[in-house]
């Protein structure tokens, strides 16, 4: 079981959430809704996980395929639905940018079986209705 705690900690909604091992994020909402940029929104720190889920995913599979990747970025834009609450992530794109001496197509295979099979958070969204798109940039190094 995992556990999680999350925690007041500046002014109204000012929250750090900390797991079993002691790693520490905080989150607060817009100061437009009365936050103080004390951290993440919750809603974006989704999209982050969906890049770490991913990135980890990608690079496991190409490190099992000898893929020699020097560098990983991965850029996530999306859009929520508006005039709703609770407001859903309804299109997300993900652009996974990967250099090194890596194979085109491996990257993009990896890439599809992380998104399709492999990533929890990509699967936890696209269940909700998420429209999912991503794309891959390999700059092949010798």
């Amino acid at each position: 079981m995992v556990h999680i705690e999350v925690t007041r900690r500046h002014g109204d909604y000012g929250f750090e959430a900390a797991d079993m091992n002691g790693h520490k994020v905080r989150l607060d909402t817009s100061p437009e809704t009365g936050g103080e940029n004390y951290g993440v929104r919750p809603m974006q720190m989704l999209l982050m996980g969906l890049g770490g889920c991913s990135g980890i995913d990608v690079l496991s599979i190409l490190k099992k395929q000898r893929q020699a990747v020097r560098d990983c970025r991965i850029i996530i834009d999306g859009e929520r639905e508006k005039g709703k609450e609770a407001t859903l992530w309804v299109n997300i794109h993900m652009k996974f940018e990967l250099k090194g001496r890596i194979d085109l197509q491996k990257a993009q295979r990896a890439c599809e079986l992380s998104i399709e099979k492999y990533c929890s958070v990509a699967a936890t969204l696209m269940k909700a209705g998420c429209k999912l798109t991503w794309d891959v940039n390999v700059e092949h190094e010798e």
